[in-house]
């Protein structure tokens, strides 16, 4: 029985853009809006679950913090330029249009295994006005798929397939089992056999698509020998998988899977035997202060953030951990590699722990 499809798995995801004036914000980046009067900020902050959570397809999604955010004004001067996790909390700017682009990876030429996923989308900064903008992620490249039937190792045993863009090529091997990801467009199927090379079918695809080829050769003439001829099934049909996100609710946190983010937890206080996730900034804390650089000297006590570059307490969780294993593995003391990880923890979420909402009595807990 003939098995073809072709699958597309995307994976949606919000950014939400938090634009308001913060004089106690960092000032950042290079020397954009120099003597300008700066009045308004951009904020930004992944929805939860999205680097925690697997797609449709078995495959992990990208570290947001590993993203590459680009904000650059309506001259086309970049504003900043680097990772989502490197960005400071809010991004001070002068009035004025600004384009913001988020990649979870470069993407130029055929790659196997690299699927893409970003947005873009231009923001309006007004004068003593904030704007909320949301920015939904979605894969941008395109993926094939072969799957190769004995019958065509048989006919063409020295035979040589290739997938092919304008951009590139890829070898894919007989054994291969990954998928080759191209820029959408124009993607062909190659085969080169005897010292000559020829294009066997040619399909355009959009982002987010992925097709699954099953390449055969035709059945036999007459007298037992193989016609040379290359079957290709496909199927018409496109299934589409979205992946939604859901701020909130009642079933957050009831498993790792749901885990809560740090701003979510914060507004939890009372819940019980909760996930929360986040990543590790700092220790040392005190009724005022905490510490967001070694080298550190509690070994009782940590703070989340949403982001590793967070270095604002009021941004932060605060984490009690008591003597034991957890507090063996976890503490910054003894070990200082952990500063910047992040970790999903359980336990119970308090109102108030050193000044700011906490997580005690964790339970179990799990690095990435």
């Amino acid at each position: 029985m003939k098995t073809t499809f072709r699958v597309c798995a995307c994976v949606r995801l919000l950014l939400f853009l938090l634009l308001g004036t913060a004089l106690s914000c960092e000032r950042i980046f290079s020397d954009a809006g120099k003597g300008e009067a700066r009045t308004g900020g951009i904020c930004f902050r992944f929805v939860p679950g999205f680097d925690a959570a697997p797609t449709r397809a078995g495959a992990a999604l990208p570290d947001t913090n590993a993203f590459l955010l680009s904000v650059r004004d309506a001259s086309g001067r970049t504003v900043y330029s680097g990772t989502y996790g490197a960005a400071p909390q809010t991004i001070v700017t002068a009035p004025g249009t600004y384009q913001i682009d988020v990649r979870s990876c470069n993407f130029e030429e055929p790659l196997f295994d690299r699927p893409q996923y970003g947005d873009s989308q231009a923001v309006v900064v007004t004068e003593g006005k904030t704007v909320t903008v949301a920015l939904t992620c979605a894969q941008m490249n395109a993926g094939v798929r072969l799957r190769i039937d004995p019958s065509f190792l048989t006919a063409f045993p020295g035979g040589v397939l290739y997938l092919a863009s304008d951009a590139g090529r890829l070898l894919y091997a007989y054994s291969e089992r990954r998928i080759a990801y191209f820029k959408p467009g124009a993607v062909s199927l190659l085969l080169s056999d005897g010292g000559q090379e020829k294009s066997l079918l040619t399909r355009r695809l959009a982002a987010q698509e992925i097709l699954t080829l099953r390449v055969s050769a035709a059945e036999e003439e007459s007298g037992g020998q193989a016609s040379g001829r290359v079957s290709i099934q496909l199927d018409t049909n496109r299934f589409w998988l979205y992946e939604d996100f859901t701020i909130g609710g009642s079933e957050g946190g009831g498993s790792e899977e749901a885990a809560l983010s740090v701003t979510q937890a914060r507004e939890r206080a009372g819940a019980q035997d909760v996930w929360v996730y986040g990543y590790i900034v700092g220790g040392d804390l005190s009724s005022s202060n905490c510490a967001f650089e070694g080298p550190f000297k509690a070994r009782t006590n940590l703070v989340l953030a949403a982001k590793s570059s967070c270095r604002d307490k009021e941004a932060c969780l605060s984490v009690q951990l008591a003597k034991g294993d957890i507090r063996d593995a976890l503490n910054l003391v003894d070990h200082p590699e952990l500063l910047g990880r992040q970790v999903f923890l359980k336990g119970d979420l308090v109102e108030a722990y050193y000044g700011i909402p906490g997580l005690q009595t964790i339970s179990e807990y799990r690095l990435k």
